[in-house]
């Protein structure tokens, strides 16, 4: 999306909504108004239930988020037309200084969650494990059909992911590729829209190999979207109850193994559960950051607030990813 069509689009919404200010708040109160937030797309079933349940709780509050490229919402915050966003990487030192002397911006950054990249397959394929020397391989051209892996299937394996802006498949680049490659110039590297596309891609064809973030693939937060909004709340402030996050069984969700000097070139494949994640036997994660340049009388800043505390920590515990502040246990490994 170009500078100018953020703008218009940012304008039309501003007008619809009435007000972007918010009146001066007392510390600990949470401001009224309106706002924009933009996130990268693979993030937008955990903003989703946040924004849910946020303006739910603070009925004089309105957060309207944008799911675009994780280097989109990194644009447009850089260029002032939205003081929030959610990225997987921090700003660096030059952006901030570009921020505070360029807009007078003071720019606050929370790691919010740790993400796991998750590989999934249809239910018929009978590859379930990978490891990482596997994946950089199949990323790379080198392993192209199902045959090399198991089975005696030779058709060509496709790669699906969401799109070639997104922060999914730059995590793969980074991690898998070099140079100047992408994940697009694999011949058989299909983009699509979404994550939800890639789900539906990967139910449907048994040669497909999804790369999509494991907040798509948590049962539990689906299951929490089907209770009252009232019941839902209590539930999220209730602390003494333990979450343990299940994964989807609507398709394969590959282990994967990463052995190395480090774990004595341990075999074991992992999938990634909460858990796993937060010991880094699942090899496949990322950080997630929430960056603000709102200031602290704004409903921006109530949100920032509210993802970085417990009830906002909690609802990222029913993804499927691990909260950043929270320390969950998984009660059930399959």
């Amino acid at each position: 999306m170009k500078a100018s069509k953020i703008t218009l689009c940012l304008l039309s919404v501003l007008v619809g909504l009435g007000v972007l200010s918010c009146t001066p708040v007392k510390r600990g109160e949470y401001a009224s108004g309106s706002a924009t937030l933009f996130c990268d797309e693979g993030f937008r079933n955990i903003l989703d239930e946040e924004i849910e349940v946020f303006e739910y709780s603070y009925p004089q509050a309105s957060i309207v988020p944008f799911y675009v490229s994780e280097q989109e919402a990194l644009d447009t915050l850089l260029a002032d037309q939205t003081q929030a966003i959610i990225i997987t990487h921090e700003l660096t030192p030059e952006q901030r200084e570009f921020m505070k002397k360029t807009y007078k911006r003071v720019v606050r950054q929370n790691c919010i969650a740790v993400d796991a990249v998750a590989l999934i397959a249809n239910k018929n394929n009978p590859v379930s494990a990978l490891s990482v020397d596997d994946i950089a391989a199949i990323m790379q051209g080198k392993i192209t059909r199902w045959s090399q892996l198991a089975g005696n299937d030779t058709t060509a394996i496709k790669i699906v992911f969401d799109n070639a802006g997104s922060s999914t498949v730059s995590y793969m680049r980074e991690r898998f590729l070099s140079g100047d490659s992408r994940l697009s110039d694999n011949p058989n590297a299909y983009a699509q829209k979404s994550n939800a596309e890639v789900f539906d891609v990967v139910k449907k064809d048994p040669d497909a190999l999804g790369i999509i973030s494991v907040s798509w693939l948590g049962d539990d937060l689906s299951a929490a979207r089907n209770i009252p909004m009232d019941k839902r709340v209590a539930d999220y402030q209730n602390e003494t109850d333990t979450v343990a996050s299940q994964l989807t069984s609507e398709v394969n969700i590959i282990k994967v193994s990463n052995p190395t000097a480090d774990n004595d070139f341990d075999p074991v494949a992992y999938k990634p559960y909460q858990a796993y994640i937060a010991t880094g036997q699942y090899p496949l994660f990322r950080k997630v950051y929430m960056i603000s340049t709102a200031s602290n009388s704004t409903v921006l800043h109530s949100f920032y607030t509210f993802m970085t505390g417990f009830v906002g920590q909690k609802i990222i515990t029913l993804t499927g990813i691990l909260p950043y502040h929270m320390n969950p246990r998984v009660v059930q490994l399959k």
